[in-house]
């Protein structure tokens, strides 16, 4: 990938780009709207298309279990506001969901230039599946692009999410296939004193010096 590609699209750390876009629910400026809370923006390739139409209802069935998470869902695709709304309605009668979440109508594709969401080698038309998690503070924390023709997993995109704040909270590390209830990694020593500290904790559960694990009720800093 050229390093022109890479240059449009947000790093993980970068502060996501701001906008204003016309939604579902009026014209919206992203960081007010963001309002101190973590949000998941997610793009779709088209509207009445068969699996994007999967997607934006499982994630209006479960948007429940994102707001108990103090995260805000907002979809996007380069289609029209118009398109949009009768899609939404087309949703609700057809699949019995309701979205609840604004989607953006970026027919001027600028907010999809912004984030890097427009692949040619996909498509010269429409957006690929790009899923941004955005934290409180407007930093892009993670980033993960699908191609067309496979949806997203939902359970991945909360996972992720929980990890993420599981480890701001705790100032801890997830480990591979971590989901809530399992034990966390203990951040690696930086120093010789450090090394020889972890050896008191004995609820550590200890593979090697740099390789620790413990149960999140006692993963704090």
């Amino acid at each position: 990938m050229s390093e022109a590609t890479l240059s449009g699209i947000p790093r993980i750390g970068d502060r996501a780009p701001d906008f204003t876009a016309i939604t579902t629910q009026g014209s919206l400026e992203f960081s007010k709207w963001q309002a101190g809370k973590w949000v998941i923006l997610f793009s779709h390739p088209a509207d009445f298309t068969p699996v994007c139409s999967t997607e934006l209802t499982e994630f209006a069935r479960r948007q429940s279990e994102f707001d108990a998470l103090g995260t805000k869902l907002i979809g996007l695709s380069i289609d029209s506001i118009h398109s949009h709304l009768a899609w939404r309605e087309n949703l609700r009668v057809i699949l019995g969901a309701e979205i609840k979440y604004p989607m953006i109508a970026d027919i001027d594709m600028n907010v999809s230039k912004l984030y890097g969401m427009l692949h040619p080698g996909a498509s010269a038309t429409a957006t690929v599946r790009a899923v941004f998690l955005i934290d409180p503070k407007g930093i892009v924390r993670a980033l993960v692009y699908y191609p067309l023709n496979v949806g997203r997993n939902i359970d991945e995109v909360k996972r992720l999410l929980v990890a993420l704040q599981t480890a701001d909270a705790h100032g801890c590390a997830c480990p591979v296939n971590w989901v809530p209830g399992d034990k966390v990694i203990v951040p690696p020593p930086k120093t010789e004193d450090e090394v020889k500290e972890r050896d008191s904790h004995k609820e550590y559960e200890r593979k090697d010096f740099y390789l620790q694990k413990r149960a999140l009720d006692s993963a704090k800093k």
